[in-house]
């Protein structure tokens, strides 16, 4: 499978190939914020997997317990893809700039304390990692 995942006025992409190494709903308050959403769906891939980043982006970098690395568009502000610490040799993709229907449904949810009450997953996602 070869994915391709674009910002929201199209000027910076990331394309990927092969499948997901972690498909993800995450309910932490960074992937709140990263999203201004209720959750946030992360898509991880080996950096191997990395064949094409196109585009004008700019770096925001987060330090603390768990630094992380954020690229997004320098023209709309989408962020598109991070690293982080805990998986360091894989890049995080934010799962909603993927186009088109090429992604498997996301398998797991994660920080499930966080997890708005009344948003409804189907049960099997309801786990930890």
């Amino acid at each position: 499978m070869t994915a391709k995942a674009i910002c929201c006025c199209n000027a910076c992409s990331i394309e990927v190939e092969g499948e997901p190494v972690l498909n993800a709903i995450c309910h932490c308050a960074n992937c709140k914020r990263r999203t201004g959403s209720a959750f946030g769906w992360s898509v991880y891939v080996a950096d191997s997997q990395v064949v094409r980043r196109d585009g004008e982006f700019r770096v925001y970098d987060i330090a603390g317990a768990s630094p992380q690395r954020r690229w997004f568009c320098a023209a709309c502000g989408s962020t598109l893809f991070w690293k982080t610490s805990w998986r360091p040799d894989q890049a995080g993709i934010a799962g909603g700039c993927f186009v088109g229907d090429k992604l498997p449904q996301p398998s797991v949810t994660v920080s499930n304390d966080g997890r708005c009450d009344w948003l409804g997953l189907p049960m099997q996602w309801r786990t930890s990692l």
